[in-house]
């Protein structure tokens, strides 16, 4: 099905045909002609399955111009993810002249967005505390709301948004129309849904099988005093470009963090501890290549959406198959391939047992490779680098010298060999 299919306007296809968009993914086939037809929705799908566009498109088709109220409003569990959505419904929305949409977020301050809001917003895009916030002071009344997106569901309920989100859905009207996307549903969610939502349609995507069998997924089981040294040794014997590493504690991400710095590896962190700008500079550097490893637990990382991130290292085993579905998510994006990691310790084996067997897709269990075998891979690397150079520059100037030393030339060749290792 492609969206030149749905019944929306022109502006909205000729958009998302800007955006390189045509073929929809199966949340949105699923979702959008339902969303559009008035229905409340709950769709369960994982990041990256497309589920932005399921809700945006509708948004957006319901949108009456003339009216300078907020008639939707997105509800989004962190600042990266407002802003991710936000760009995402102006994109599908930049023919419709004169739309205005406006993300609302902790961290930026809070007298730009009310200048903004007086002059008239279509549709907000916030986190539960500050769009509380302007609630509050007077600046944003949700009596024209139309539509209500309750985006990452879990994770909100997680970070202790359910008195935020009830007290938002209460001042709404109650002919509103109620969606409600999330990775994993908890009870707590079905309960919102109960007391909030008129007989939704229930819309499962599953990634395990869409994107899993992309991802190639090893797991090695060690010691816990062995896991640190393991760790190192697999980002360089697979050679990593980009890698997510996820741990499940704030300690455990300092911990890996900062004796990763110490190996003198490209690495930092962001867990929920650290200020708003903090982790906005982080996550630059990661999407600039300033650094190439970043460390986060899973909620500090909701949201996150960058291509070409080809490792997912588990240091510490999830708590539950969704949860493992949806860290390694993040790799094997747009058709490609990618490498999941899973480092066990010996009392994360019922974990990882369980994982395992609710995961449709299959978990290959090797050896941690060994210091010799990290040191043979690594010299094979200066090997090749060194056959690069040969073949692209001009080193006659070099082949003299050796030439001179000719007898010499083995001990000569291994004792520079020895020196890059060391240096």
């Amino acid at each position: 099905m492609n969206f030149e299919d749905l019944n929306i306007s022109d502006e909205i296809k000729t958009a998302i045909g800007d955006m390189g968009l045509y073929k929809l993914t199966p949340i949105q086939k699923m979702a959008i002609p339902p969303i559009l037809k008035g229905n409340d929705v709950i769709g369960q799908a994982q990041t990256g399955s497309g589920k932005t566009m399921a809700f945006a498109i509708p948004v957006l088709e319901k949108i009456f111009i003339p009216d300078r109220s907020p008639q939707a409003i997105i509800l989004c569990p962190t600042r990266e993810l407002c802003m991710q959505v936000a760009s995402e419904i102006e994109k599908a929305g930049s023919r419709i002249k004169k739309l205005k949409v406006l993300a609302v977020y902790g961290g930026q301050p809070i007298g730009k967005q009310t200048r903004v809001l007086k002059k008239g917003v279509h549709i907000i895009v916030g986190t539960p505390g500050r769009v509380i916030d302007h609630i509050e002071r007077g600046n944003l009344e949700l009596i024209g709301i139309e539509s209500v997106v309750l985006d990452e569901a879990d994770e909100m309920l997680e970070m202790g948004f359910r008195d935020d989100i009830e007290s938002i859905l209460a001042q709404t009207p109650s002919q509103r129309q109620t969606l409600l996307f999330s990775a994993t549903i908890p009870q707590e969610i079905k309960l919102i849904a109960k007391n909030y939502q008129k007989n939704p349609k229930f819309i499962k995507v599953s990634d395990k099988k869409q994107n899993i069998p992309k991802i190639t997924q090893y797991a090695f089981k060690c010691k816990i005093e062995d896991k640190f040294n393991g760790l190192t040794r697999l980002i360089d014997v697979y050679d990593v470009n980009l890698a997510l590493i996820f741990c499940n504690t704030k300690k455990s991400v300092d911990f890996v963090a900062k004796h990763l710095k110490k190996e003198n590896f490209a690495v930092d962190s962001i867990h929920g501890d650290m200020t708003q700008q903090v982790r906005d500079k982080v996550m630059n550097k990661f999407r600039n290549g300033n650094i190439n490893i970043l460390v986060a637990t899973d909620i500090a990382a909701r949201g996150l959406d960058i291509e070409n991130i080809d490792v997912i290292i588990n240091y510490d085993v999830p708590q539950n198959p969704d949860d493992y579905t949806h860290r390694i998510g993040r790799t094997a994006r747009a058709g490609k391939t990618g490498l999941a990691f899973l480092l066990v310790s010996n009392d994360e084996i019922s974990r990882f047992n369980n994982i395992k067997n609710g995961n449709n897709s299959k978990i290959i269990e090797k050896d941690l490779p060994t210091h010799e075998e990290v040191e043979t891979i690594k010299i094979k690397q200066i090997l090749r680098n060194a056959e690069i150079l040969a073949k692209n520059e001009d080193l006659k100037e070099y082949e003299k010298v050796i030439e001179d030393n000719s007898s010499n030339y083995l001990k000569i060749a291994a004792g520079l060999i020895k020196m890059m290792r060391e240096n």
